[in-house]
């Protein structure tokens, strides 16, 4: 029997995988599979009772800021005259 490390090891290079390869821009079809790969994988581990969603929501989380870069930045502080644009 496999250990928990060793499936959620397997869980974040499938998730890199269909993150890299929609950031890629690959064909929809696959990366549509894939993603109902990770999906069914994913329900299968909480079905299990291996993980929670807490805990798969902190794997997606990671490895979509792996590939794409933090969900949002720091800006600097603009002056009373000046325009903020991101």
């Amino acid at each position: 029997m496999r250990t928990k490390e060793e499936v959620l090891a397997d869980l974040r290079v499938m998730l890199r995988d269909v993150l890299l390869a929609k950031a890629a821009g690959g064909n929809m079809s696959r990366i549509a599979r894939a993603h109902g790969y990770v999906d069914g994988f994913m329900r299968a581990l909480i079905d299990l009772g291996i993980c929670t969603k807490a805990e798969l929501l902190d794997i997606v989380a990671t490895e979509r800021e792996k590939a794409s870069g933090p969900a949002m930045r720091v800006m600097d502080a603009v002056g009373d005259d000046k325009i903020a644009a991101a």
